[in-house]
C-alpha cells in the first residue's frame, strides 16, 4: 500500500464496497508496519489472510495507547495528541505522523455534516490551542477557526461577556455563527447568560464528566435548549485517538463520513460483532488513522441505528474520558 496515494483516495469514498476494500488495505498495512498491532493480531488472530469483511478485522483495546507507542515502524512523528484523562491516570498519546491528514479530516468531515466553515464564525469554548498544543481538539477548533478566516473567530474561555457582545454583533449583521465547545462551559455560559441564539447553531463536544459533575447528555441538551431559547443542541464525537469526526445534527443520532465506521461487539464476547442493533461497547474504524492504528475497540457504549449510531455512556470501571476533564 502507497500511504500517500490511499490518504487522497480514502475521502472520494462513495459506498460500502470501497470502504472494505481500502479497511482490509489498512489493516494488512498495520498488520505488517504497526508492531504493536501485529502481535495483539498474533495472539488472537489464527489467519489473517482469511480475513475478508472489515467485520472481520482484530481491533486493538483503546487502553494500549496509555501504555505502548502505537505507530508505524521507521516513520518520524510531527506532533502528539494526549488524552484529556485525569491527574490519577496516565493519558493516552497518539503520535501524529502527518498533521494535514488530520486537517483534511476536520474540514471534509465538517463540510459533509455543517457546511463551509468560511460561512460562520466559530466561537469556542476550549482552552487555546497556543496554551494547549497537544490537545486534539484544541488543534480541531483552531484549523476551523483558520479556515473561517473572520476576525471574530476565536477562542473564548475567560472572555464570556467579550463573546456574548460579538455574538449580538453577529446576529445585528445576520453573520451565520457556531458556539463549539466543552459542554461544562457552554452551560455554564447558557445559565449566567440566557441570551436567545437565533441564527447560531450549538454544538457540544460530549464528555458527561467535570471533577464531582456528571450530566447525560439528554439533560444537557434541554437546558441548553431553554437557556439559549432554541429547537436543536448538536455534539461531536471525537477523541485524541481518532483523526475524524462524527456528528448529531437533526438525525437523532451520530453520524460519520465516509471514512469511518461505527461497530458495535459483543457484551459477552469482545472479539464478536453485533450486526443488529443491539446495545453493546463501541469499535471505530477511522481510516485517517493511517500511521498509528485505524481499529480501536473503545470503552464507550451505545447502539447503532440506520443512520448511524448514539453513545449510552461509559463501560464499567473504564478510565474517565471526556474534554470537559481539560479545565
Amino acid at each position: 500500500m502507497n500511504p500517500q496515494n490511499y490518504i487522497k483516495k480514502i475521502f472520494l469514498i462513495r459506498n460500502e464496497s470501497e470502504f472494505n476494500d481500502y479497511a482490509l488495505q489498512l489493516f494488512h498495512y498495520q498488520y505488517k508496519e504497526n508492531e504493536i498491532y501485529n502481535n495483539y493480531v498474533n495472539l488472537i488472530c489464527h489467519n489473517v489472510h482469511a480475513i475478508s469483511t472489515y467485520h472481520e478485522i482484530p481491533f486493538l483495546p483503546i487502553e494500549l495507547f496509555r501504555t505502548k507507542k502505537i505507530n508505524t515502524k521507521h516513520i518520524k512523528y510531527q506532533t502528539i495528541f494526549h488524552s484529556s484523562g485525569t491527574t490519577k491516570s496516565e493519558k493516552s498519546k497518539h503520535y501524529i505522523v502527518d498533521l494535514d491528514i488530520y486537517k483534511k479530516s476536520i474540514i471534509n468531515g465538517f463540510k459533509l455534516h455543517l457546511g463551509n466553515p468560511k460561512d460562520f464564525v466559530f466561537f469556542c469554548l476550549v482552552p487555546d490551542f497556543k496554551k494547549n498544543p497537544n490537545s486534539s481538539l484544541a488543534f480541531m477548533c483552531n484549523e476551523l477557526i483558520v479556515k473561517s478566516n473572520h476576525s471574530k473567530s476565536g477562542f473564548y474561555i475567560g472572555n464570556e461577556e467579550v463573546m456574548k457582545k460579538t455574538i449580538l454583533d453577529c446576529q445585528k449583521k445576520k453573520e451565520k455563527f457556531i458556539l463549539f465547545g466543552l459542554s461544562f462551559e457552554i452551560l455554564k455560559f447558557s445559565e449566567k447568560h440566557q441570551i436567545n441564539l437565533k441564527n447560531g447553531l450549538v454544538i457540544e463536544t460530549g464528555g458527561s464528566k467535570k471533577g464531582d459533575q456528571n450530566i447525560i447528555k439528554d439533560a444537557l441538551h434541554r437546558q441548553l435548549k431553554y437557556y439559549f431559547k432554541i429547537k436543536d443542541i448538536y455534539s461531536e464525537y471525537g477523541m485524541a485517538e481518532l483523526l475524524s469526526q462524527s456528528y448529531y445534527t437533526q438525525n437523532n443520532c451520530f453520524i460519520s463520513p465516509p471514512w469511518k465506521k461505527i461497530l458495535i461487539r459483543d457484551k459477552r464476547n469482545p472479539l464478536k460483532i453485533n450486526k443488529n442493533h443491539t446495545r453493546g461497547s463501541i469499535n471505530v474504524i477511522d481510516l485517517a488513522n493511517i500511521y498509528s492504528c485505524g481499529f480501536i475497540a473503545t470503552n464507550d457504549f451505545g447502539y447503532t441505528t440506520k443512520k448511524g449510531f448514539n453513545i449510552i455512556g461509559r463501560n464499567i470501571n473504564a478510565n474517565a474520558r471526556g474534554c470537559n476533564l481539560m479545565i
